[in-house]
């Protein structure tokens, strides 16, 4: 964690640029911050739970960088309190390798995580990605509709038969993805690459997705007709509704 960062694209404009770091380890802060602030954004900082929800009432960030392991409130609980307030971008940071503490991230709400140690520059990179696709392209703006969903791209709105859904920044770019390119099977790897922007990662962070979008969209999460498992693929997108 010793190599400076150097910014590689324009810095984040200040309407956009507010990320919030939670972690008691002073020196990983530091150097998240020192990172962060070196690639242009703003940068807040918290050492517990309170804190943290405390900083993000009184200036809501657009992403939270936040530590799974806090004293007193955990990563999770903070993760899930801030998600009640309204939608924010989350990435977690673990020292854990179990992947179950990674998944159980990801079910609360994340939208990425990091295991430490990790690299400053990697994590900034990361933070530039989950943030470039919270704000899509114009061209891509218009709404979309299939099988009694409304998708919104510009407000980041998703109803389903007139009633909103709450979906996280990744459930509601793999919905908008699924409603652009229904009838196709993709494999986990083909949606992390267009749905998340990498070119490899921890392919279960699809599956738990996939998983969580399920729950929200389908009137039988056990038995999904719109989002349909393609075995030994990947999963395809039905507007129909009819198991084929």
């Amino acid at each position: 964690m010793q190599q400076p960062y150097e910014p590689t694209g324009p810095a984040p404009d200040d309407g956009a640029g507010r990320v919030l770091v939670v972690d008691d380890d002073p020196t990983v802060a530091e150097v998240v911050a020192g990172y962060l602030d070196r690639a242009g954004y703003r940068v807040d900082r918290a050492d517990d739970g309170p804190t943290a929800l405390a900083r993000a009432a009184a200036h809501r960030p657009d992403l939270v960088v936040l530590d799974l392991m806090l004293p007193g409130m955990d990563g999770l609980e903070v993760c899930r309190r801030m998600r009640e307030r309204g939608p924010v971008p989350v990435i977690m940071l673990t020292a854990r390798g179990d992947e179950d503490d990674r998944i159980l991230g990801l079910e609360v709400g994340a939208d990425d995580y990091v295991t430490k140690p990790f690299s400053p520059r990697e994590l900034v990179l990361r933070v530039e990605s989950v943030l470039r696709r919270a704000r899509p392209a114009t061209d891509r703006q218009r709404p979309l509709v299939a099988a009694g969903l409304t998708v919104d791209p510009a407000a980041r709105r998703v109803t389903r038969e007139g009633a909103e859904l709450a979906l996280t920044l990744r459930e509601f770019d793999l919905l908008a993805f699924f409603l652009r390119h229904p009838g196709r099977a993709y494999s986990r790897e083909d949606l992390m690459r267009e749905v998340w922007g990498w070119e490899f990662g921890d392919l279960s962070t699809v599956t738990v997705h996939i998983r969580r979008l399920r729950g929200k969209v389908e009137d039988d999460p056990a038995r999904p007709r719109l989002i349909q498992t393609v075995w030994g693929v990947g999963y395809r997108f039905e507007p129909a509704g009819q198991v084929v």
